[in-house]
């Protein structure tokens, strides 16, 4: 199996709410789109967000667990810069992000923050200095 991920998908509460936030606020750009059930964005050179409507996602998928608090994992947007990071916050603030956490400086040398999407679905963005943080720059 090759080391990647190809898709990356996210089941969602409201579909026109998210594609509202990711297309409309975000400024992103679908490449698929079919009504009331997915939207399909190309998130990197080989990788696709896919926002699909929570019904059809269980029927496909199965049982969606529930419970308080945030999902146990977080996608990132990593940037050049610190500035960067400071207005991808602002930009996704300005779409309707809430929570949106602001950025502070981290222990391991990055300087990241977050926001929350229509489901609650956390983002990083980060500017991380290090090599790792490099290769995944555009």
């Amino acid at each position: 199996m090759d080391q990647r991920i190809s898709f990356l998908t996210l089941a969602v509460r409201d579909l026109a709410a998210s594609r509202r936030f990711y297309l409309d606020g975000l400024g992103w750009h679908a490449s698929v789109e079919v009504e009331g059930d997915v939207v399909m964005i190309k998130a990197g050179e080989r990788l696709v967000l896919s926002l699909w409507d929570r019904g059809h996602f269980e029927a496909e998928v199965g049982t969606i667990a529930t419970g308080e608090g945030v999902a146990p994992f977080t996608i990132a947007h990593n940037v050049a810069t610190r500035a960067e990071v400071d207005a991808v916050l602002a930009t996704a603030r300005a779409a309707g992000a809430d929570p949106v956490h602001e950025a502070e400086e981290r222990a391991w040398g990055g300087y990241t923050g977050y926001f929350g999407d229509p489901d609650g679905y956390r983002w990083e963005v980060a500017f991380n200095p290090g090599p790792i943080g490099q290769e995944v720059l555009p």
